[in-house]
């Protein structure tokens, strides 16, 4: 079920910075950071753990702040090409937001898995490493990776005291603002805190079933979305997934 919030399009216009409203290509600069393997790292500033190490096939990357948003740029997917064209690829390649960071003047520093996709032939990888930052254009899309919206309950959590779950699995266009539990006996929508990245929490959560709602944006619209899927049980326990029905783009 959705449920319009309001019109996105004045906010984005007149309040908030171009690079906030998913439209067209930016223009700026590109830097990688190195694990063993080449891929994230399951301790960026997200909080997705492993997921935030393989997501996007380890195509992943930290963002500057005014992309990382507080944390609502987690899970965001933007194609990014280099704009040397006799060392990259005209394609580009598509990274996901898993962690926050930043320098010389960079928007993205990508994993050396994603920086060496942006070349144009896997030979010429290591003369973009020798650079160590490349000029970029890029735009926001969707990264669509298979499955639906999930929840999973953070290792933080203690049932019965306080609960923390991580969002994940968005779809790359869409931003999660705010996520809401639903108490029976109040009859009453409770608002999480974002904790930090895309972990949101609560104190002394109400007891039973939770259903979970979602306000998103999508450059557009903000609207409110649920589902009888999108449900906590009431006997949760920490570390468990929760796959709900719905898709973002």
């Amino acid at each position: 079920m959705v449920f319009l919030k309001n019109n996105y399009t004045f906010l984005c216009m007149f309040l908030l910075l171009p690079t906030l409203c998913y439209s067209n290509n930016y223009v700026s600069r590109a830097a990688y950071y190195s694990t063993q393997d080449g891929m994230g790292t399951p301790r960026g500033a997200c909080g997705y753990g492993d997921y935030g190490k393989d997501a996007n096939n380890g195509e992943v990357c930290a963002a500057s702040e005014r992309l990382y948003k507080y944390g609502a740029g987690c899970g965001a997917c933007y194609q990014v090409k280099c704009r040397d064209k006799n060392l990259c690829s005209e394609e580009g390649t598509k990274i996901m937001v898993t962690d926050h960071g930043g320098g010389h003047r960079t928007d993205f520093i990508l994993s050396k898995a994603a920086y060496a996709n942006l070349a144009k032939q896997p030979n010429m990888a290591k003369q973009l490493f020798a650079k160590g930052v490349v000029e970029i254009e890029y735009g926001r899309v969707s990264c669509k990776i298979g499955g639906n919206l999930m929840l999973k309950i953070n290792k933080h959590s203690k049932y019965r005291h306080y609960l923390a779950i991580v969002v994940m699995n968005q779809g790359g266009a869409t931003d999660i603002l705010d996520v809401e539990v639903y108490e029976e006996e109040t009859k009453q929508w409770l608002s999480m805190r974002r904790a930090y990245g895309a972990v949101f929490d609560l104190t002394s959560p109400p007891s039973g079933d939770l259903n979970v709602r979602f306000l998103t944006s999508d450059g557009n619209e903000i609207k409110w979305v649920q589902s009888n899927k999108a449900v906590i049980p009431a006997e949760w326990k920490a570390g468990i997934t929760i796959e709900t029905d719905i898709q973002l783009s």
